[in-house]
């Protein structure tokens, strides 16, 4: 497989794309400065939003997620994949099964549970190391729960803040689903007919889905 060719989603050669990655085509930064700072752009720059979710796979390329201002974790996922690709990163998705123990409420409303799937998050190659981060969070809505915002130090593993500033348990893993060289919008789409029939397994031909 490989991780650094642009495909139909991660379409890194699109202005919208060049155009947000464009202040790290820095030579004089190291790959690892590179992934950091766009990590944490993305992370903030595109607000969390679990709630509106597309089935139509045009809506899953990076360039059209790129000139949205929120995201869920997958799509936020989606366009730093195709961020560090185009600044000649290896990265691919990966996406699982999490649980979310603070500020359920809605989301028991909404979905019926709390717990999300897919859940997306990014493997990135730095150093000789598949090293996982994960942008769903952006800053001030952690300051909003409570919880300290994930960083990305370039060397470690950074995803899910397991428990909040106070120690409750905040995110939990349940699956991991693996990692994809592309977007697998036809087992994404599968996956949450199966996990919440109440909303997406239904006889109208919607694609895009309000909760």
């Amino acid at each position: 497989m490989n991780y650094l060719h642009p495909t139909f989603y991660f379409d890194y050669t699109h202005e919208n794309i060049q155009r947000l990655i464009a202040a790290f085509k820095d030579d004089s930064l190291s790959e690892a400065e590179k992934a950091i700072g766009l990590y944490t752009k993305v992370r903030d720059g595109y607000l969390y939003d679990p709630y509106h979710i597309s089935l139509n796979p045009e809506n899953y390329r990076a360039s059209a997620l790129a000139e949205k201002s929120r995201g869920n974790c997958v799509e936020k996922s989606i366009v730093l994949i195709a961020g560090l690709r185009g600044l000649g990163i290896p990265a691919r998705l990966r996406l699982g099964k999490v649980v979310n123990h603070i500020a359920v409420e809605r989301l028991m409303e909404k979905f019926g549970s709390n717990a999300l799937t897919p859940h997306g998050s990014v493997d990135v190659y730095l150093d000789g190391n598949w090293l996982k981060m994960s942008p769903a969070f952006n800053a001030s809505l952690c300051e909003k729960l409570n919880v300290t915002p994930l960083e990305f130090d370039g060397k470690t593993d950074s995803y899910l803040q397991a428990h909040n500033a106070e120690g409750s348990r905040f995110m939990e893993y349940l699956e991991d689903y693996g990692h994809f060289e592309d977007v697998p919008v036809t087992f994404m789409i599968k996956n949450v007919k199966e996990h919440y029939p109440h909303i997406f397994d239904t006889d109208q031909n919607d694609l895009e889905f309000k909760l």
